[in-house]
């Protein structure tokens, strides 16, 4: 379980919100410097990043595992669970950049500017299945929320080779198999444009439906996939568009709220342990523990570029208050 939410301001600021569902809160606020020598839990094979990124996630010794974040060129992406998609690569090929599914999002956004970057070079890159390698990690399905500063958003499917790019003016992703089906029952809810139904909306547009509510259904209020993604998506249309990102940011965590998971130990275990909002143009990545009631914010400044060595940023999950005096 998790919930993307795009959104793009009318000054043009840019920003990729989600949150994490899940059953701890196994991610911190970290830094990756430029040139980070790692290796893939797949096959051990050594990767040298090009960029700088910040974001959320752990890091040790054996592995580095990124769940969402920015990098210096202001490329965004996120790694969500997919249910019963992925169709994952058995067969080792020293050709090809080949991943564990959870690495996808680090190498993204340590060795890509853009999108259309990403795009390019997408062929190269597959996300195998564990048949051959040393250390198991198990079907990980996943699907990926990708954006950048031209306003270029989408969602990387492993559903076939090369993976799919899926065009997401939207901006809304959540954990469904069917990306195209979810679209289309958001005709119960919405009137969607006509160059959204043609392929054809521009750049940098903020919404994608006429507003006109008249007759149309209200969307449901449980936590499937499915559910969130129409709630998601129906907020974000009926929502002000963002003037800034001051406003941006407040408004992807308004939305966030209508989609985040609360702790029942009874009914799953699951819940939402994080949600964060990126912003491409100011590389700032903003935290907010399940707990902790506040957020934190961490900017990729240009004199961090020059650092060199990785740092994690202690953010303990527990409530915080001010004291009004």
């Amino acid at each position: 379980m998790c919930t993307s939410i795009y959104q793009v301001t009318r000054d043009h600021t840019h920003l990729l919100a989600r949150t994490m569902d899940w059953p701890v809160l196994a991610v911190s606020p970290l830094f990756i410097p430029r040139h980070f020598t790692w290796q893939s839990v797949y096959d051990h094979r050594v990767y040298r990043n090009k960029y700088a990124l910040i974001g959320g996630g752990s890091l040790s010794a054996s592995r580095v595992d990124v769940s969402d974040g920015v990098n210096e060129f202001g490329l965004m992406a996120q790694k969500l669970t997919f249910d019963n998609g992925a169709q994952l690569v058995d067969k080792p090929n020293r050709h090809q950049v080949q991943l564990a599914a959870y690495e996808f999002a680090f190498y993204v956004l340590g060795n890509f500017k853009s999108v259309d970057d990403l795009v390019d070079h997408l062929g190269e890159i597959e996300l195998m299945s564990d048949v051959h390698n040393d250390i198991k990690f198990g079907k990980s399905e996943m699907h990926f929320a990708v954006a950048d500063r031209t306003g270029r958003v989408v969602v990387i499917e492993p559903t076939t080779q090369p993976m799919r790019v899926i065009e997401n003016p939207l901006g809304v992703v959540t954990n469904s198999p069917d990306f195209d089906r979810e679209i289309k029952q958001m005709a119960k809810y919405v009137d969607f444009i006509p160059e959204f139904n043609q392929g054809k909306v521009p750049r940098n547009t903020p919404r994608v439906t006429s507003g006109r509510l008249s007759g149309k259904a209200n969307p449901p209020g449980y936590y499937s996939p499915s559910a969130r993604f129409i709630r998601a998506a129906y907020l974000r249309e009926r929502s002000d568009v963002p003037a800034d990102k001051v406003t941006g940011v407040a408004s992807e965590f308004h939305l966030l709220d209508s989609v985040t998971v609360p702790q029942n130990r009874r009914h799953q275990p699951t819940y939402s342990v994080y949600r964060s909002v990126t912003v491409a143009e100011d590389r700032e990545y903003y935290f907010q523990s399940y707990h902790r009631g506040d957020t934190s914010r961490l900017r990729l400044t240009d004199t961090m570029l020059e650092w060199t060595t990785p740092k994690v940023y202690n953010v303990p999950d527990h409530l915080t208050v001010r004291e009004l005096r």
